[in-house]
């Protein structure tokens, strides 16, 4: 069989699974290549969480689609969230697919490749058939300084607006003596940053008996290596206990960043949402968090639009984020399908009116954003260089910065082609404060 290539869209969640399936592609000898043109197979690992995650999928399937006329390519597998959401339906719109698998099939992308059976076949198993990851289970990095450990699968809650159980099963969580071997090993690969991750990382370890605690997994992890960073991402309000914000406190390698996803602060928007908490509830952590850790940097995610949103609902959600000045939001607009508890509530919001609201928070945000970036502007900060820009220029990011999701800092450096810098730390003097970015220089 000839090169095969993979392209991965959606979460970090999402990129774990597409390095496992390279693991397993790497363990059976396959050539991979990065150069569509030249792949005899081509995987699309989707998302389909939302609308326009779906149509970028799509949008992608479409555009490596072409490469069957012009390229090599005589196979193309689409994996993931959006056969597993849209299931024997998206296999009639989509002839160009050769064959399909869901969330619980990831661990049959070898045998799917050895299939010689075309015309779109789909497999797909429950989710929860997929073998848990574990520490033995191969995987092929696609990232020079940090790497996400996945410590479990699946979620328990029952969010109006959200799809994830039904696309990935009920928790399923890894034995933390499990996520703690597979830390070691990356660490050994030279990984300077570890980010822990689950559907609902909070929630980690109570499906297990005895149960464990995200807490303790962020300490035994961050024993591993003092000079590596440890941070987790998908928190959840009732989830964020005192146990958790200590142990972050207790060490310095664990980043003080809290991912805790609130999507809104009004009352009855969050009870729509079947959310188990109100913005009393938020302030008290939010206090809790800054009492321990004065300097803790916070992110979280807002959801405009849902269906009953009013406009005092919305000017509730904004006084409460001008009041908490997150170093990080974001925010999205609701987005309907007929296959969620909340596309059945009444007084859905116009799409225009929804696209004013999320413009009037992220205006607000970039404000508050710029104005936070400036106490940074000064000071020596030990930053993870990520990339080569030029000559001279780096990105990378401070321990208050998660991948893709937050700003970056922009790293003027000395033309040094002895020094290893991408993948390494480098402390940095911050010169310059942008609205989500800042820029610094080398020392």
């Amino acid at each position: 069989m000839g090169p095969v290539y993979l392209s991965s869209l959606g979460c970090a969640r999402n990129l774990v699974d597409s390095e496992v399936m390279l693991g397993a592609l790497a363990d059976q000898g396959l050539e991979m290549t990065d150069d569509p043109s030249l792949a005899e197979v081509i995987i699309v690992n989707t998302c389909g969480f939302i609308e326009s995650a779906a149509q970028e999928s799509i949008d992608e399937i479409l555009t490596l689609a072409e490469f069957k006329k012009s390229g090599s390519c005589r196979r193309i597998i689409v994996t993931g969230c959006l056969p597993e959401r849209y299931r024997e339906a998206i296999a009639d719109s989509l002839p160009e697919v050769d064959m399909f698998l869901g969330t619980g099939a990831y661990h049959q992308i070898t045998e799917a490749l050895r299939r010689t059976d075309f015309g779109a076949p789909c497999l797909l198993p429950a989710p929860y058939a997929l073998p848990l990851q574990d520490c033995q289970t191969g995987r092929t990095l696609t990232t020079a300084s940090f790497a996400y450990l996945k410590v479990s699968e699946g979620c328990d809650r029952h969010c109006t607006y959200c799809v994830i159980p039904r696309l990935r099963g009920k928790l399923r969580s890894r034995t933390p003596e499990d996520a703690v071997l597979e830390a070691r090993r990356l660490i050994s690969q030279g990984m300077n940053e570890i980010i822990i991750i689950g559907q609902d990382t909070g929630a980690y370890g109570s499906d297990l008996r005895p149960p464990a605690s995200l807490s303790r997994l962020l300490s035994d992890v961050a024993g591993i290596s003092k000079d590596v960073w440890v941070r987790f991402l998908y928190g959840s309000p009732d989830t964020t206990d005192d146990a958790l914000i200590q142990t972050v406190a207790a060490h310095d390698n664990i980043c003080a960043y809290f991912d805790i996803p609130m999507q809104h602060a009004a009352k009855s928007v969050l009870k729509r949402m079947g959310r188990n908490y109100d913005s009393a509830d938020l302030l008290r952590l939010i206090d809790r968090i800054r009492q321990v850790i004065p300097d803790a940097a916070i992110r979280t995610t807002m959801l405009v639009g849902f269906p009953g949103e009013t406009d005092q609902d919305f000017k509730e959600l904004l006084k409460f984020a001008e009041t908490v000045r997150f170093d990080h939001l974001g925010a999205f607009i609701y987005s309907d399908a007929d296959d969620l508890p909340s596309h059945r509530l009444a007084s859905h919001v116009p799409k225009k009116i929804a696209k004013e609201r999320h413009h009037a928070l992220m205006t607000a945000q970039s404000r508050w954003s710029e104005m936070n970036n400036q106490k940074y502007v000064g000071q020596t900060i030990r930053v993870l260089v990520e990339e080569e820009m030029e000559d001279g220029l780096y990105a990378g990011r401070a321990w208050f910065q998660a991948p893709e999701v937050d700003g970056i800092i922009y790293i003027d450096a000395p033309v040094d082609k002895n020094a290893d810098r991408v993948g390494n730390f480098l402390n940095v003097r911050i010169t310059d404060a942008l609205e989500y970015d800042l820029r610094g220089e080398a020392v």
